[in-house]
């Protein structure tokens, strides 16, 4: 269960601080994304990217989509929804960029899981948020203790193993 909690909270913290530090939120297209006209975008979105306005025409198309889609999806959170992603944008902006790196390969690995994986990841660290203050703390010193060679023994003991193949199905008797 620890060792566990340890990776799945290692794993979902890393992608927690990725989630809005990453700008597309749909899967790039093989063909390049046609350029958005200023006046395309809602008054709200507008307001939102006002510092835009002037260079809007010269940002490359692709930038365009992903603030556009930035912007849609500021303008549909709650205002506690808008709150903790300020505040994890700012933890982003505050990290080294080798920490930035650290946390966008972790995200990469989090993505690479199969959904049931994906999900089991996001179901412990519901977990272990849910652990009293203390007891994360706890867990979290005792990962920072830990060897890698530790660490990727937990890991490797608490990765999903394959069930075991199913019995042989009875042979009829008398043959």
């Amino acid at each position: 269960m620890i060792r566990a909690s340890l990776l799945c909270a290692s794993l979902f913290v890393a992608a927690a601080n990725l989630t809005y530090a990453q700008s597309p939120s749909t899967p790039p297209s093989a063909e390049a994304p046609a350029p958005r006209d200023w006046q395309s975008l809602s008054p709200q979105q507008q307001h939102l990217l006002q510092n835009y306005q002037d260079k809007w025409s010269s940002l490359p198309a692709e930038r365009q989509q992903a603030l556009a889609r930035g912007s849609q999806r500021w303008l549909s959170m709650t205002p506690d929804q808008r709150s903790s992603a300020q505040q994890r944008f700012g933890q982003w902006r505050s990290m080294p960029p080798e920490q930035r790196q650290v946390v966008r390969q972790r995200w990469q690995q989090f993505k690479s899981l199969p959904p049931e994986q994906q999900q089991r990841v996001r179901e412990s660290f519901q977990r272990f948020r849910q652990m009293p203050p203390e007891r994360r703390s706890e867990l979290r010193q005792q990962w920072r203790q830990m060897s890698p060679e530790q660490r990727r023994n937990i890991i490797q003991r608490a990765a999903p193993r394959a069930p075991p193949p199913p019995p042989p199905a009875p042979r009829p008797h008398g043959r």
